[in-house]
């Protein structure tokens, strides 16, 4: 079965419903609690719907070898990738104290689980949906393992392709039918060329889910333009501070550059608006003034039988449309028309000759 609406913590998702809008604080908090409460701060402060952290056991999704291999890229925060990783660790009083933190705020915290055990740490957190990163879009065992608990999941398909999406879908639909799946580039950060925003209409077509638009590129306008063409939730990462050392911080927005974003895709949604083509009430007013009439191009006396030749043109928009001409024609007058006057709409109930 497919759900093009679902719910995460009491808010419909989906389509037919406002975007859904995920501000990606990841591992951007540094390892630093404090740090990790501003970010709540900074995602609800910009109007996000949720704010998303990571949660990883680096010993089970790493081997011993690439955990002792050291690490001296200049966003390094270990001497090796072990250290690294485990420094961006949060711990579960911490995490329930975020959790505590972003209700105050009016925000949904959410997180994605790495490994079955970072996801049984957040499912007795209570966490109201899962994200699988684009790292295990092809771990099936894991993807099946967060289906079974029955919460929305939200899967993204960076570093996949459509054969590898076709499997994660059939394994979570097996279980769970609440599925949000994400188009995504896994390249920090990704140039516009590569991503290929129409994918979300090719999931929207195959699928029939929820889709959203994780997005990794510099600037907004890509990001903005997934929510034009249909994209029901959006993930940006942020941070308070791009230049920071840190893993994902150069590739993400700074809060103003977030709020920004919010902004614009409420300020899209109002443009969207309804697929109703009708006359708006801010246009009447221009339309009698900018549209055409019917204008009698000569005085037609009473008792003349009009012709085209009599009839003409001109603004402004407040009598008969110009579409009524043809049947204006062989029409006799009962009253007189001055010339370069509007055509009493009574004209089309005078007898033919």
């Amino acid at each position: 079965m497919s759900l093009t609406t679902i719910e995460i913590d009491g808010r419909l998702v989906g389509e037919g419903q406002p975007c859904y809008v995920i501000a990606e604080a990841g591992v951007n908090h540094n390892g630093s609690p404090e740090l990790a409460h501003r970010l709540v701060d900074i995602a609800a402060d910009a109007g996000a719907d949720a704010v998303k952290f990571q949660k990883r056991t680096p010993a089970d999704i790493l081997t011993a070898e690439a955990l002792q291999r050291p690490y001296t890229v200049p966003t390094s925060l270990g001497a090796t990738y072990g250290e690294h990783r485990d420094r961006l660790e949060l711990s579960a009083e911490v995490y329930e104290s975020l959790i505590a933190h972003a209700k105050t705020r009016g925000i949904t915290l959410l997180a994605s689980g790495w490994d079955v055990r970072s996801i049984d740490f957040l499912e007795e957190l209570g966490m109201p949906a899962y994200k699988i990163a684009s790292a295990d879009c092809s771990n099936l065992p894991l993807i099946e393992y967060i289906a079974r608990l029955g919460k929305p999941v939200l899967l993204s398909t960076g570093m996949s392709d459509l054969s590898e999406v076709d499997e994660a879908v059939a394994t979570i639909r097996r279980h769970n039918d609440q599925l949000v799946l994400f188009q995504c580039t896994s390249t920090y950060p990704a140039d516009n060329d590569q991503l290929n925003l129409r994918v979300i209409l090719t999931y929207k077509a195959r699928y029939g889910c929820v889709v959203g638009y994780s997005g990794h590129e510099r600037g907004l306008a890509p990001t903005e333009a997934a929510v034009a063409i249909g994209a029901n939730v959006i993930e940006r990462h942020f941070t308070i501070d791009r230049t920071m050392i840190g893993p994902d911080h150069a590739a993400s927005l700074e809060p103003m550059g977030l709020q920004r974003l919010v902004r614009n895709v409420r300020n899209i949604e109002k443009a969207l608006g309804s697929p109703e083509k009708r006359i708006m009430d801010g246009e009447r007013a221009v339309r009698d003034r900018l549209a055409k009439s019917v204008v009698a191009r000569c005085d037609i006396p009473a008792g003349t039988r009009i012709t085209a030749e009599m009839l003409t043109v001109k603004g402004p928009g407040t009598g008969l449309k110009p579409n009524v001409m043809p049947l204006l024609v062989g029409v006799v007058a009962e009253s007189t028309i001055a010339g370069d006057t509007l055509v009493p709409s009574e004209a089309l109930k005078w007898r033919r000759s």
